[in-house]
């Protein structure tokens, strides 16, 4: 009893935990949730953060400027300098206190100065240094330009991140109409494959009786394979297509992911002819975004060249303290150090540079020409995209109502088939080819649902809805 009741509980727990780690979506739901987990998705959302980043970065160049350095120095080696001795006075005296200045503090000096110098070593063995410097730019045109630029930099990587959506958007309404797709090319093949089975033992019955022939058998035999191989690949292409949609939304390939809608309502629903007389405007178009801010990029590009051949002004003030001694000691409280301090302006005029600055004006120039040329051509594209999206939209549905009626009168055929056939007033050969029609319309039937959805959201896409 007691083993039993800790069974139950682990396979309690163990259903529990498969339901929870089991993800059920309906379109809208896999597209919202795609919107925040897919890769691409959550790249674009720090490409955002980075343009701000960067953004505060080009402003922050303008602002004060703070650094600070230290140095220190020890000669291992001090330099001697040689002073005329005509500059001191030429006693006995003066003599005797160099020497004794060199026995304290060159034990090793061995030199022979020429007549008439006298060496000596100026300053200390070792020194250290200190210094802050505040800088402040006061003019430059290169950086007015900038802080321009970070602004249309990013409008760009929020209109990246806007067709970044509308593509995650439009992938995820394909993978997901591909699943279903597959799920339903599964049934269908299985009815087919079971109704198949079902004519092949009844024609065997027959033919083993001997009142058929064996090409019948081989007939509804060859259909049946053919099935049965339709069958295995749409089994296949439902594992991928699920493992693709799982990709797309941003899960593990191999989560379990169970779709909640239906092909055909699905459908349905997207069959919307009142999208066909929505206004278009250009203006919202992403396309059309990105390409407006490649013209601003191109402007302030050339903005930029030109601004390089303004003077820049920058302004600086430093303090700092030296200090000086034969050994390590500058930690100590009680050593002396020497401050200073130095306030200036930089002033940087350019005056010839051989036509350099010229011929990149002139580059610049003709980019933010080109960039016209080519926001003009992206307008005529995405003009001709949308009457081109309206057309396949209007033709998916028209296909899409023809698929179902043909589907029908497919299945009237076939099932007439089989009733003659069964009654021996049809050949194995007619009732195959009535077979081959109805599986080959029911394919077409499913895809022109699949088309009616696509679309639909290419068309959502141009629109940007």
């Amino acid at each position: 009893m007691r083993t039993t009741l800790i069974s139950l509980l682990l396979l309690f727990s163990w259903f529990s935990q498969a339901q929870e780690s089991t993800n059920s979506f309906s379109l809208d739901e896999a597209i919202a949730y795609a919107l925040e987990n897919n890769y691409s998705a959550i790249n674009a959302n720090r490409d955002i953060v980075d343009a701000q980043k960067q953004k505060w970065e080009t402003i922050a160049t303008g602002l004060p400027q703070i650094s600070g350095a230290i140095s220190y120095q020890n000669q291992l080696k001090q330099p001697v300098t040689l002073l005329p001795a005509a500059a001191f006075d030429n006693t006995q005296s003066t003599i005797d206190i160099v020497n004794d200045y060199f026995d304290a503090n060159q034990t090793n000096f061995d030199v022979n100065p020429p007549e008439g110098f006298i060496p000596l070593i100026f300053g200390t063995q070792q020194s250290a240094t200190a210094t802050a410097t505040l800088e402040q730019q006061i003019f430059d045109g290169s950086y007015i330009v900038g802080v321009q630029a970070t602004k249309a930099f990013l409008s760009y990587s929020q209109n990246n991140k806007e067709k970044t959506d509308l593509d995650i958007r439009k992938a995820v309404v394909e993978a997901y109409g591909n699943v279903l797709l597959a799920q339903e090319s599964v049934l269908i093949s299985e009815n087919n494959k079971a109704t198949l089975e079902k004519n092949l033992y009844e024609t065997k019955r027959i033919y083993e009786n001997g009142l058929g022939d064996e090409e019948s058998v081989d007939q509804l035999q060859i259909t049946l394979s053919s099935v049965e191989n339709q069958l295995k690949n749409a089994k296949r292409l439902e594992k991928i297509t699920l493992q693709m949609l799982n990709l797309t939304m941003g899960l593990p390939i191999e989560s379990s992911t169970v779709l909640t809608e239906n092909l055909d309502d699905l459908t349905q629903k997207q069959i919307n002819p009142g999208l066909l007389d929505t206004e278009f405007k250009m203006e919202n178009n992403v396309d059309y975004k990105l390409a407006l801010n490649l013209n601003e990029q191109r402007y302030f590009e050339h903005k930029l060249a030109k601004s390089r051949a303004l003077p820049t002004l920058n302004a600086f003030v430093n303090y700092g303290g030296s200090s000086f001694s034969d050994s390590f000691n500058f930690l100590s409280s009680g050593q002396q150090w020497f401050g200073s301090s130095v306030m200036g302006f930089n002033l940087n005029v350019p005056i010839f540079s051989s036509l350099k600055r010229s011929a990149s004006t002139q580059r610049a120039k003709i980019a933010l020409e080109k960039a016209k040329t080519q926001l003009t051509e992206a307008e005529e594209q995405i003009r001709l995209q949308l009457e081109s999206a309206k057309s396949d939209y209007i033709l998916s549905i028209e296909e899409y109502g023809t698929s179902k009626e043909n589907l029908k009168l497919a299945e009237r055929i076939e099932n007439k088939n089989q009733i003659k056939y069964s009654e021996g007033l049809a050949t194995s050969f007619e009732l195959r080819q009535a077979q081959t029609q109805l599986y080959s319309t029911q394919q077409e039937y499913l895809q022109s649902m699949v088309d009616v959805i696509n679309r639909k959201t290419a068309l959502e896409t141009i629109l940007n809805q």
